[in-house]
């Protein structure tokens, strides 16, 4: 991967767009990104993050947006970076989402992430994606690593590695795997884990299976189960089925002889109940046959009342039949003279006089007197004349009513017009009312229009600039923070004063004791070499074997375990002090800075200021709201008068319009209305007249059907009584009335039937019993003793039941014991392979767990496959450590648990430190300062070397490194810089972040970014 060219715009701490040319800064190999604490030098970094994945590393991804804080509201955050990767080169633009401000009225709103990804292709840049997810997708794949893998590879952060260098052996584990991407492993151990726990419990349950039929076969054959081998249960089944089978055999035989005894006394208790049964029934017989001969007289009595009632029940009919016919006849009369009586009613002028439809009035009246005096005689064949001059006057009738249908649809067009009349009578006075209200509001909106305008003009004279009010107010808010920040760095800085101050006397005290003991040591260095010295073997200073006055030194000089531990505390104080200034450097600087945003002005001021600049602000608010509001009233009022106007000229001509409508519409109802009063005579109008005359000939009609509806029924009752008459005689019976009193329902011929039949069936059972031959032999015969053979029988009965009982009970138990038996062998057949596959599968997680004795370093799998990676990590590092520790110190890998961590699950991943200078291994911890900073570099460039290889093989041409310069020598920055320089191999750029002034003068190449109050800014040196 090479990086071209990054441009950000309101990103981070940058305000405007600044661009950094990685090819210029490239051409010299090493190059350097430095500037002030807090300026944004790792905000560079994090902006290439931002472009190829969408987001930072860090904790700096909690941030909501990495939108600049300095930029101009409507400035849009953005970053594009070019590179080659691959022989690809691609171009990213991503843009984070943000609030921007709204393009009409107060507020912001959101801008949705956008991203998109180009490729150069034969000098044409082609679309790859606009979607920011795909885009991060693009950047794994082409890259092979996430943000996590990128950020150990191609920005080397220099503290994470010393805490890697220092870390437990777990806590290296969890980083290797990030890197790595080993948590295959690790979801293998997990698999085979949970595989080995899941053919445990098949062969659990395969066993307890086992385990229950054992049980079944213990309860069942009255056996305790054998403990032990599984296998063992089999050939104790199988000697447990053989005993039940033989005691089944032997009570088989025994319940046999019983059984037959008690057939044989079953049998001759069968026999005398048989004949105990025969003998009561022929008694029975005699007895019942004594009864029915005294009750023949009242069988006899039911026949001859069955009989009577079965012939009265033939004339019966006919004689309710002459009933209902002379009702009927009752019925006709009395709605003959009903009907005659209101046709007699009406008067004569009404039935037809005095009308103009020229019907006679004389003849139904005379009809309906002459049938009146003869209507009790029914069978005057001179009623059908009588009938005659009634529809005569029905037809009159109903001749007009057709004729005064016609003049109905006038009738309706009457109602119709006058309706039309009435509603343009209303419409007309309410257009009138409307247009004495519009001639009042156009004479009203003037002066109302008049004293808008002037609030209007008002108004606006109280308007100001929004824009400089809120530029203003911004301003003011901006002050107030800073001043706010000022007060509070003030208070910090004096803490960090005497912080810094106490830090550099203690750092001065532990180099002067250093200085002291080393001293001590070298004034004591012939002593020192004294006590070594043994007889008769070479001095290590002058090579003789004789020791004539070897030197003695003071009792309390220094050990070098004194001089180490002096020198450890010397180290610890100096990067203390460091820090400190640091601090002290780093707060100063914001200081300044937020005096300078502050302006000068304090806390108090800054408030009081914000509060009035917010006032403005609301005060131009205000004005402008009641402008437009006083701007909109004006418009409504002028829009009313036209309206007005309009208005009334409209209703003006529609009451013209009216006006005409209802003289033509008069007209037409006066000539319908002389019309309609000849045609309804001297009823209240038309509708009336039809309805009385077609009354009137219903009635007439009604009364002429009540007049046949009587003659018929007389000659129906008439015919009736001469079949009646007739009937009576044929069935035998002397009168009607005779045969009323015969006369019996079906229910109670029906019982009398049945006592008849119920008495002729017991005579004739009684007679079959008497009759049988064997029940006469039965009779001849003694009584037998059933009681006696009963209790016989019920002896042998519980004998039999007792052996039956025990004959079972065996040959159950023996069915039940060679079933079981069948089922324990095919059980154990069965959990043989579920045991074996749990016992290879348990080996295999165990031996990938480390908790096997096949497995003698008792290392997971995965700390096996990350100590592998380890190792070439180490082996990668120490080329480089060797140059920049000047061959002291070595990096050593070690599988023992105890190197660094006791943790079971980080077995494999120790690292010890040797040192050449005293043959010893140290534990990582025990390093200085500078000298963690020199193994944790080098330890971070080779895991680099290998993460490159594990991600594809292809090599990181652009590299960063950031901080932790500060803590070295002169000598060891300049053999770290020599290191770095030689990554320059194969045209890799390097790029340190740091902001150490001795950088500056040994690297040329520089990327400055300059702090100000309103943004930093970058600037390129190459």
């Amino acid at each position: 991967m090479r990086l071209h060219k990054l441009t950000v715009c309101a990103f981070g701490p940058f305000a405007g767009t600044e661009t950094v040319e990685f090819d210029r800064l490239g051409d010299g190999g090493l190059f350097l990104i430095h500037g002030p604490t807090g300026a944004g030098k790792t905000s560079v970094l994090d902006a290439v993050c931002f472009a190829l994945y969408g987001r930072v590393p860090g904790v700096r991804e909690a941030a909501r947006s990495p939108r600049s804080n300095h930029a101009s509201p409507g400035a849009a955050p953005e970053v594009t970076l070019e590179l080659t990767v691959r022989g690809r080169r691609l171009h990213f633009l991503r843009r984070p989402a943000w609030q921007r401000p709204k393009k009409r009225g107060s507020g912001t709103t959101e801008e949705k992430a956008k991203a998109v990804v180009t490729e150069l292709d034969e000098g044409t840049w082609r679309g790859l994606t606009n979607r920011p997810d795909e885009a991060g997708q693009i950047a794994r794949d082409v890259l092979g690593l996430s943000l996590d893998q990128f950020c150990q590879i191609a920005l080397l952060p220099q503290g994470d590695f010393a805490r890697f260098l220092r870390a437990k052996a777990h806590e290296r584990q969890a980083s290797l795997e990030r890197i790595f991407a080993t948590d295959v492993f690790t979801k293998v151990e997990k698999w085979l884990s949970e595989h080995a726990r899941g053919l445990g419990h098949e062969a659990g349950r395969a066993e307890a299976a086992v385990g229950q039929t054992a049980d079944l076969v213990a309860e069942v054959g009255r056996s305790a189960r054998p403990e032990g081998d599984l296998e063992g249960l089999a050939p104790w089944a199988a000697e447990l089925a053989a005993v039940a089978a033989g005691t089944a055999d032997d009570t088989a035989r025994a319940a046999a002889a019983a059984l037959h005894d008690r057939d044989a006394a079953r049998r001759r208790l069968e026999e005398a109940r048989q004949l105990e049964l025969r003998q009561g029934r022929r008694a029975d017989a005699l007895r019942r046959r004594e009864e029915l001969a005294g009750r023949e007289p009242e069988r006899e009595e039911w026949a001859a009342e069955l009989d009577a009632a079965e012939r009265a029940a033939g004339v019966m009919p006919l004689l309710r039949t002459e009933d209902h016919r002379r009702s009927q006849v009752e019925k006709a009369e009395l709605a003959a003279a009903e009907r005659l009586g209101l046709v007699r009613a009406l008067a004569p002028g009404t039935a037809g006089g005095g009308d103009r439809s020229g019907a006679d009035a004389s003849g139904p009246s005379a009809a309906i007197a002459a049938d009146s005096s003869d209507a009790s005689d029914s069978a005057d064949p001179a009623g059908s004349a009588r009938r005659e001059p009634l529809s005569a006057a029905e037809r009159a009738r109903r001749d007009e009513v057709a004729k005064l249908e016609h003049l109905r649809g006038d009738a309706e067009r009457l109602r119709t017009v006058r309706s039309e009349i009435a509603a343009a009578d209303t419409e007309t006075a309410e257009a009138r009312r409307r247009v004495g209200e519009c001639r009042e509001r156009a004479a009203e909106l003037p002066e109302r229009r008049t004293r808008a305008a002037a609030e209007l003009d008002a108004a606006r004279g109280r308007t100001g600039s929004r824009e400089s009010a809120e530029e203003a107010l911004e301003l003011a808010r901006t002050r107030q923070d800073s001043a706010q920040a000022a007060q509070r760095l003030t208070d910090e800085l004096a803490q960090a004063e005497e912080r810094r101050r106490s830090r550099v006397d203690a750092a001065q005290a532990a180099r002067d004791r250093l200085q002291e003991i080393r001293r001590s040591r070298i004034e004591g260095m012939a002593a020192e070499l004294a006590e070594g010295l043994e007889a008769d073997r070479a001095c290590p200073v002058c090579g003789s074997a004789e020791h004539p006055a070897p030197a003695a030194g003071a009792a309390d000089r220094p050990s070098p375990a004194d001089e180490e531990a002096a020198t450890a505390a010397a180290d610890a104080a100096a990067a203390e002090r460091s820090t400190a200034e640091n601090t002290v450097a780093e707060l100063t600087a914001k200081l300044d800075a937020a005096r300078d945003t502050a302006g000068g002005m304090e806390a108090d001021a800054a408030a009081e200021l914000l509060e009035r600049r917010r006032a403005d602000l609301e005060r131009i608010g205000a004005a402008e709201a009641e402008a437009e509001r006083l701007a909109a009233e004006l418009q409504r009022i002028d829009t009313e008068v036209e309206k007005a106007r309009t208005d009334e000229a409209e209703l003006v001509r529609g009451i013209a319009e009216l006006e005409k409508v209802r003289e033509t519409k008069a007209a037409e109802a006066d000539r319908l209305t002389r019309t309609l009063d000849d045609a309804r005579g001297e009823d209240a109008d038309l509708a009336a007249r039809i309805s009385r005359l077609a009354d009137e000939a219903d009635l007439l009609k009604e009364a002429v059907q009540a007049l046949d509806d009587r003659s018929a029924a007389a000659g129906e009752l008439r015919a009736a009584e001469r079949e009646a008459r007739a009937a009576t005689a044929e069935a035998g019976f002397t009168g009607a009335h005779r045969v009323r009193a015969a006369e019996r329902g079906d229910d109670e011929r029906r019982r009398l039937r049945e006592r008849i039949r119920a008495h002729d069936d017991q005579a004739a059972a009684v007679r079959a019993v008497l009759d049988d031959a064997d029940l006469a032999a039965a009779g001849a015969l003694p009584a037998p003793d059933v009681a006696g053979l009963s209790a016989a029988a019920e002896s042998a009965e519980g004998a039999a039941d007792h052996a039956v009982r025990w004959r079972d009970r065996f040959a159950e138990r023996a069915e039940r014991l060679t079933e079981l038996r069948a089922r324990l062998e095919h059980r154990l057949a069965e959990s043989r392979p579920a045991r074996r596959r749990h016992s290879v599968a348990d080996g295999l997680a165990r031996l990938a767990a480390g908790t096997s004795a096949d497995n003698r370093e008792s290392v997971r799998l995965s700390a096996y496959v990350l100590a592998a990676r380890l190792e070439q990590v180490v082996a990668a590092a120490n080329d480089r450590l060797t140059t920049m520790a000047g061959a002291r110190y070595e990096l050593r890998h070690t599988v023992d648990k105890s190197a660094g961590d006791r943790s079971h699950s980080g077995g494999g991943l120790g690292l010890r430190v040797l040192d050449a200078w005293t043959g010893q291994e140290r534990d990582p911890a025990t390093l200085s300062g500078g000298e963690t900073f020199v193994a944790s570099l080098a330890l971070a460039l080779g895991l680099g070397d290998v993460a490159a290889q594990e991600a594809g093989g292809h090599d990181m041409h652009t590299l960063f490194i950031d901080e932790g310069f500060g803590t070295l020598d002169e000598e060891t920055l300049e053999e770290v810089l020599e290191v770095l320089d030689s990554l320059r191999d194969g045209g890799r750029a390097v790029g340190v972040v740091s902001h150490v002034a001795d950088l500056r003068t040994r690297i040329t190449t520089r990327l400055t970014v300059v702090k100000t109050p309103t943004g930093s800014r970058l600037q390129q040196t190459a």
